[in-house]
C-alpha cells in the first residue's frame, strides 16, 4: 500500500483518487473548497459520474479514502502526489498552467521525505521538465523529489470504468527509481503499462485525443458530403468499421464534439505547433469542421422556417454527451443563444444537465426569447413547432415517432445525433432531418 495525495478533486483528481483507494492504496484528496471537502467526506460526489459515489462510500468506510483542505499535512506524509488540477484554455489556445504551478510550489514547501510527483493533468510537451525545475527551485527540505507524467484518458460518463479497466496505463519517467514507484502503484490494477520518457508521455495524450477528434470531424465532413450526393453516412460508417485499420469507434456523425478534452487539446496542440513554427494542417481542419458542425441543424432549420420568433421550440439534451452533467463546449451552448436571439420560446429537457445550464441561462426571458426547463421530454414536445435533439440520452432515444407526431403542433424534428430511423419517422408523418442521411421520404 502506497500513501497517495491527490491535488484537485475535479473529474481527473476525484476519479483517480477513488480508483487508487479501490485498488488498496491509502488516498488523501486535497481541495481548497472546505464545503466541497465536507460533502465529499460524507460520500457525496460533486460531479455526476456513473458508479463514482458508490466507490467513494465504500472506500471511505474502509478508511482508505480521505478528503482535506490541509495540503501541507497531506503532501508531507505522501509517498506519491498526483496533480489533477485544471489546465484551462487561454484565448490564444495555449494551456493555462497557473494551477499546476500553485500545487508544485505547495509540494516543494511541504514534502519532508523522498516522494514522486505525478502530473495527470493534460499539459503541453515539456511542462513536466519545468515542473521538476520549479519544485527544485522552491524545495525547502533536503529530499529527493522527481516528477513523472501519467496522462489520463477518461471520458465523462464512463470515467470510473476507463480508469479501472483501461486498455493501457502510460507513464513517463526520467529514472528507474521513478519508474519503479509508479509501476508499483499501478500493479494492483492489473493493466498493461506503457513506460516512456516524460515528453513522449505528454505527446501520447495530445496525439491520442486529437486523433479521435480528427476521426469525428472527418466523419462529419463525409456526412455533409453524403447529404449532397445521396449517400447514407450510417451505411458508410458500417462499411468502414469492418476494416481493422480503421476500427469501429468514433465513426458516428453528428453535430460535433464537445467536453473538457477534445476542444481544449486540439487548440493546445495547434498552439504548440505554431510556437515551434509548424503548421498542424490536420488539427486546424479538425477544429474548423467542428466549429461549423455545431450549428448545422440551426442553419438547416433557418432555411426551412420563416421565423423562430414567438414559437415553441423543444430542446432535448443540453450536455455535450449522455451520462454526464458536463456542458463544456456542448452544442446547446452554441444553438440556444441563436434561438433566443431569434425570439424562440424554448422548452429544454435534460435529465441531469438543466441545473448547470441555468447558470448560463436562468429560466425566464432573454431578450426577445425565453427559456423554460421541464422534467420530461413529453412536456418539452407538447405543442412545440420545432424540436432540436442535441444529446442522445436514453430518455430521448425512447421517444417514438408517433409521440413526435401526436405531441407536437407541427412535427418538425432536427436530430443532431442520428437517433431515429429515417423511414419510420417518414411513415409517421414526421418531417425529420438528421446528419448525413437521405432526406425523409413519405410512402
Amino acid at each position: 500500500m502506497v500513501q497517495i495525495a491527490i491535488a484537485g478533486t475535479g473529474y481527473v483528481g476525484l476519479v483517480t483518487g477513488v480508483c487508487m483507494a479501490e485498488n488498496g492504496h491509502n488516498v488523501t484528496c486535497v481541495d481548497i473548497d472546505e464545503q466541497k471537502v465536507q460533502i465529499m467526506s460524507q460520500g457525496i460526489s460533486p460531479i455526476f459520474e456513473d458508479g463514482l459515489e458508490e466507490l467513494m462510500q465504500k472506500n471511505i468506510a474502509a478508511d482508505r479514502l480521505h478528503f482535506t483542505t490541509d495540503y501541507q499535512t497531506a503532501y508531507k506524509e505522501a509517498d506519491a502526489i498526483f496533480i489533477g488540477v485544471g489546465t484551462p484554455e487561454r484565448e490564444d489556445g495555449s494551456a493555462d498552467l497557473k494551477y499546476i504551478a500553485i500545487v508544485a510550489r505547495q509540494v516543494a514547501e511541504s514534502v519532508e521525505h523522498d516522494c514522486l510527483v505525478v502530473v495527470k493533468s493534460t499539459v503541453p510537451i515539456g511542462t513536466n521538465d519545468k515542473v521538476q525545475q520549479f519544485i527544485n527551485d522552491f524545495l525547502v527540505h533536503d529530499v529527493r523529489v522527481e516528477v513523472a507524467s501519467n496522462p489520463e484518458f477518461l471520458a465523462q460518463g464512463s470515467a470510473v470504468r476507463n480508469t479501472l479497466e483501461a486498455n493501457r496505463i502510460v507513464i513517463g519517467t526520467e529514472s528507474e527509481w521513478a519508474e519503479e514507484i509508479l509501476t508499483s502503484i499501478y500493479t494492483p490494477f492489473g493493466l498493461p503499462i506503457v513506460s516512456v520518457n516524460r515528453r513522449s508521455a505528454e505527446m501520447i495524450k495530445y496525439a491520442s485525443n486529437d486523433f479521435l477528434a480528427l476521426k469525428i470531424s472527418y466523419m462529419n465532413d463525409i456526412a455533409n458530403l453524403c447529404e449532397l450526393v445521396g449517400a447514407d453516412i450510417q451505411d458508410v460508417a458500417k462499411g468502414m468499421s469492418y476494416d481493422d485499420r480503421i476500427g469501429n469507434k468514433f465513426l458516428n456523425a453528428g453535430i460535433g464534439y464537445g467536453g473538457s478534452c477534445f476542444p481544449k487539446d486540439t487548440s493546445a496542440l495547434e498552439y504548440i505547433a505554431r510556437q515551434h513554427g509548424y503548421n498542424m494542417r490536420t488539427v486546424n481542419a479538425t477544429i474548423d469542421v467542428n466549429e461549423e458542425q455545431k450549428i448545422k441543424l440551426y442553419e438547416k432549420a433557418r432555411h426551412r422556417v420563416i421565423t423562430f420568433a414567438g414559437i415553441k421550440v423543444a430542446v432535448l439534451g443540453l450536455t455535450f454527451k449522455p451520462n454526464t452533467d458536463d456542458l463544456r463546449e456542448a452544442p446547446s451552448l452554441e444553438n440556444i443563444p441563436l434561438l433566443l436571439k431569434e425570439g424562440s420560446d424554448i422548452y429544454a429537457y435534460d435529465p441531469v444537465g438543466a441545473d448547470n445550464f441555468q447558470k448560463f441561462y436562468p429560466e425566464g426571458e432573454h431578450g426577445k426569447g425565453s427559456i423554460t426547463y421541464v422534467t420530461s421530454p413529453e412536456e418539452a414536445l407538447a405543442d412545440a413547432s420545432i424540436c432540436f435533439v442535441f444529446t442522445e440520452w436514453d430518455e430521448v432515444k425512447a421517444i417514438t415517432p408517433d409521440q413526435y407526431k401526436n405531441l407536437m403542433r407541427s412535427s418538425l424534428v432536427y436530430d443532431g445525433r442520428n437517433i431515429y430511423d429515417v423511414q419510420e419517422m417518414a411513415d409517421n408523418e414526421v418531417e425529420y432531418y438528421s446528419i448525413g442521411r437521405p432526406a425523409p421520404v413519405s410512402k
